[in-house]
């Protein structure tokens, strides 16, 4: 396989692991921080908040300057600058700032951080080629599954040096991530243009869709696996048999899709969500909600990779990094909304939410079917 040779590559990956890391570590550091600081772990939750909603705000914003300077450039920049942001919010709540001031410190690092993924995704197209490009997708998702399940983890382990440790070590992973920015894409990233390409919207929905669904589902799956396993008359510790299943699917669907190599049909895998959202929701035991949960993992990072592939064909060169902080906006979105309906809705209802969208997104490429076979860029 041409892929497991390519250095860049594995590059490319280990600076996009560091860059997720802090993401992955902020809910758990936060409140250990401020449980320990000013004897709130709400505060965590809030400021947790907070960083999310920079992030999202910040995303288009911070992926339209990496265009303009270049994606790599852009990122060796910018990775500093949320290290010094988090090393600041660190000092600070050791040093006992108001809470207010250390929400207030949590927003510089997160408008900073929402575009960077934008950034390393638009990196990825001068590191592989395409025929490597879906492998290269599915593989990096498969690698994503390790590092939200080690970020807690590590901040469990660094928190018995000091509560300020896992936000003091965010900072640092930073500094590394910039230091992991491929180098020999800088050539063929894009440049400084005077020139603004329009990013064809209609086009990219249904993939934005896509990603909309993927997040709307398994926000309803991991926020809610408690009421979800207390259903079926089960223990708490339950809850750890249904990640378990939920994570080995999703590395499996992607190992599959990568040994494939081919774009493949988003239509199968957003069925698969159907009817896993479906299952889910009936309540058939836990031989169903297991079944519903394997079903919608598997079809996770296929999803995820098609449509990151199609965006990429159909966003200008010029504006990748800003069309693919959109897209991890949109996601995001989806998953901020799955969790609010874990706390309004019945719960039998949250799934089906994730069905529907998967259905009005296969709609979308019913509609328009030459979008989910992987044509030609429309750029080229």
């Amino acid at each position: 396989m041409t892929l497991l040779r390519n250095s860049g590559y594995w590059r490319w990956s280990a600076g996009v692991q560091l860059n997720r890391l802090p993401a992955t570590m902020a809910p758990l550091a936060f409140t250990v921080l401020t449980t320990a600081t000013t004897g709130s772990y709400r505060l965590g939750g809030l400021m947790m908040a907070v960083f999310v909603a920079a992030e999202m705000v910040g995303a288009v914003p911070t992926g339209r300057l990496l265009d303009r300077v270049g994606p790599a450039r852009g990122l060796v920049l910018l990775l500093p600058l949320v290290a010094a942001g988090l090393f600041v919010l660190a000092a600070a709540a050791s040093a006992g700032a108001p809470e207010l001031v250390l929400l207030a410190l949590a927003i510089p690092p997160g408008l900073v951080a929402g575009g960077l993924n934008g950034g390393f995704r638009t990196l990825l197209a001068g590191t592989v080629s395409e025929e490597e490009l879906p492998r290269a997708v599915s593989v990096d998702a498969m690698i994503l599954e390790g590092v939200i399940v080690g970020g807690p983890l590590l901040v469990a382990l660094l928190a018995t040096s000091g509560p300020a440790v896992p936000v003091l070590a965010m900072a640092v992973v930073a500094l590394l991530a910039a230091l992991l920015v491929p180098r020999r894409t800088i050539a063929r990233a894009p440049q400084r243009t005077v020139e603004r390409q329009s990013i064809p919207v209609a086009a990219c929905v249904p993939w934005l869709m896509g990603l909309f669904t993927v997040g709307l589902l398994l926000s309803t799956i991991e926020v809610g696996l408690l009421p979800l396993v207390q259903r079926l008359g089960a223990p708490e510790s339950a809850t750890a048999v249904v990640i378990v299943v939920l994570c080995a699917a999703s590395i499996t669907g992607s190992a599959l899709y990568a040994a494939r190599g081919k774009v493949g049909d988003p239509r199968l895998f957003l069925a698969g969500f159907v009817l896993g959202g479906l299952v889910v929701s009936a309540g058939f035991g836990w031989a169903g909600l297991l079944c519903g949960v394997a079903l919608i993992g598997l079809c996770t990072g296929p999803l995820m990779a098609v449509s990151s592939v199609n965006l990429q064909k159909l966003l200008p060169e010029r504006r990748r990094s800003e069309g693919f902080s959109l897209a991890f906006t949109v996601q995001a979105s989806g998953f901020g909304l799955g969790s609010l309906a874990i706390g309004v809705l019945p719960m039998w209802l949250c799934p089906l939410l994730g069905a529907l969208a998967a259905v009005v997104s296969c709609v979308m490429l019913v509609v328009h079917p030459r979008r989910a076979i992987g044509t030609p860029s429309v750029t080229s």
